[in-house]
């Protein structure tokens, strides 16, 4: 149990503690607006928190705020809720919306939300772990709310961050060209983390990375130890935008039960610091029996994790474009049969897009494979047109059907939404 006193003291602090606002992240007014609880989740100092403030600095209602990531909250429990309302109402008078940060961190969390919403509160919630808030929305909270999945920095945050001013005449003047290409090979480099941009320090993504290994994945299953976790993450990093298995996995990393990577695998999608794409079949037992492939949530933070022999452009532009569609909340798979397609994105029940990456298309043969992948799966899904984005390289392609293939730069790509 925690005391009034205490909670005045946490409530307080926070309250003085000012958070710079930043860069305006991107989130659908309509969510805001929406009588829904408002859930925002993404992987562990992405900017969810910071959203939260932006969120809570336009709308006239700001008190009732807690973040539960604070040491001196360790014994908070779910009967506590009670007593932190009393402490907003005695404090702050009588209000309608509530901001609760990093609630995950609090078993049973849900039924508080669900007592407040009932009675026509306002709840704006965040969280680290995608798996344990989808379980508990899944049960008191189905139907009650919105989600929104917060990744690290867009390419067009990168630019407002980094103070950088453009117009969009930049997409087409050489001047301009050149300018958004060069910013984009830092962004390829350095990845979307807040923090990381503003201080460049390594050890940030470093420690970064240990925490959601140790706090969001080792304490939260309760793993007895964290080598094998470190061994399949680091795994994964290595061979990242490459196909895996999890038999090649458990026996690269020797790992005995294949189960066991199964599990490990899932546990770095539930932090959002893995995702797996699946070939896309239309039969699902298919889909699960295919090799997978394994893209990280930053460009920044999977080179301070994996191995690599050389700065692989083309592995960093699939990864960032995996985690633009991904930000765009699309559903992705890759596709294989006569070709290779790197992303077909999925809507109901048919694939609405196909995208293929590669930095350059300036080799010949190079051209060829990436035009026949992405008109493979334009001809499997019926597809007018299919897109390939590059590092700086631009054509409309028109094939002999009269089809289109865009050939896109990923600035260009990223701006035009």
């Amino acid at each position: 149990m925690v005391s009034k006193d205490l909670l005045r003291q946490v409530v307080y602090d926070q309250r003085e503690t000012a958070e710079d606002l930043g860069v305006e992240r991107k989130v659908f007014d309509e969510q805001i607006s929406a009588p829904e609880i408002l859930v925002i989740s993404g992987v562990r100092r992405c900017g969810k928190s910071v959203l939260m403030q932006q969120i809570k600095a336009k709308r006239e209602e700001r008190d009732f705020f807690l973040s539960f990531d604070d040491d001196r909250l360790l014994h908070f429990e779910v009967d506590d809720f009670q007593t932190l309302y009393d402490v907003f109402v005695e404090e702050f008078g009588m209000q309608h919306s509530f901001y609760l940060d990093e609630v995950q961190l609090i078993p049973g969390w849900e039924r508080f939300v669900d007592r407040v919403y009932s009675h026509r509160n306002k709840v704006f919630v965040t969280g680290s772990n995608a798996f344990l808030l989808s379980k508990e929305l899944g049960t008191l909270l189905t139907g009650r709310h919105l989600k929104q999945e917060l990744w690290p920095m867009s390419f067009v945050e990168y630019l407002s961050l980094k103070n950088v001013l453009w117009e969009r005449k930049d997409l087409y003047t050489t001047e301009g060209r050149a300018k958004l290409a060069n910013h984009q090979e830092a962004y390829l480099n350095e990845g979307g983390f807040p923090q990381y941009l503003s201080t460049q320090n390594p050890r940030y993504l470093k420690e970064l990375y240990n925490d959601i290994i140790y706090r969001d994945i080792v304490v939260r299953h309760r793993l007895p130890s964290d080598r094998q976790m470190r061994e399949v993450a680091y795994y994964l990093a290595s061979n990242y935008t490459h196909r895996f298995t999890y038999n090649s996995v458990a026996k690269a990393t020797g790992i005995k039960s294949t189960e066991t990577v199964t599990d490990y695998v899932g546990y770095l999608e539930e932090s959002y610091l893995v995702g797996v794409v699946t070939k896309y079949d239309y039969k699902v037992g298919e889909q699960i029996k295919s090799p997978k492939k394994a893209y990280f949530v930053d460009n920044g933070l999977v080179s301070q994790v994996g191995f690599s022999f050389s700065n692989n452009v083309g592995k960093k532009l699939e990864n960032a474009v995996y985690v633009e569609l991904r930000r765009r909340e699309k559903e992705v798979f890759y596709f294989q049969d006569k070709g290779e397609c790197d992303f077909v994105i999925r809507e109901g029940n048919d694939i609405a897009a196909a995208y293929q990456v590669s930095a350059s298309l300036s080799d010949g043969e190079t051209r060829k494979r990436e035009v026949e992948g992405v008109k493979a799966a334009m001809d499997a899904f019926g597809l007018a047109e299919g897109y390939i984005i590059t590092k700086d390289e631009s054509e409309e392609l028109t094939l002999a059907d009269g089809r289109a293939v865009h050939i896109i730069p990923f600035y260009r790509w990223v701006i035009n939404g």
